[in-house]
């Protein structure tokens, strides 16, 4: 299993978000990897195995998201930094999305 994982929800549908574009990157913006939420709005593969403890960065492109549904947002991008701890296994972060807000924390 990757060390980092993620879901987006659109919170205005309660639907998966699929399709949304991720980038997780170092403290430095090294891009680490990149994906692209599935049906479920889940992307259950980003990254290595493991990573070495530090600040890590999602970049969401949420703007073309909602580009696609015809529909206003005021966020071109979301970017999540974490920090994380390489002995504490898996890391989930999820995003909860609408097109005026969002919200994220760490899942499981």
């Amino acid at each position: 299993m990757s060390f980092i994982t993620t879901h987006v929800l659109n919170n205005a549908t309660g639907l998966p978000a699929a399709g949304i574009g991720v980038e997780l990157s170092d403290a430095e913006g090294a891009v680490i990897a990149t994906g692209v939420t599935d049906d479920d709005g889940r992307i259950g593969d980003l990254g290595p195995e493991s990573l070495d403890s530090g600040t890590y960065r999602l970049r969401l492109a949420v703007g073309e998201y909602f580009a696609s549904r015809g529909e206003e947002t005021f966020f071109p991008e979301v970017t999540i930094a974490f920090a994380a701890d390489a002995d504490a296994g898996h890391y989930h972060v999820p995003l909860l999305l609408s097109p005026f807000a969002y919200s994220t924390y760490r899942g499981s």
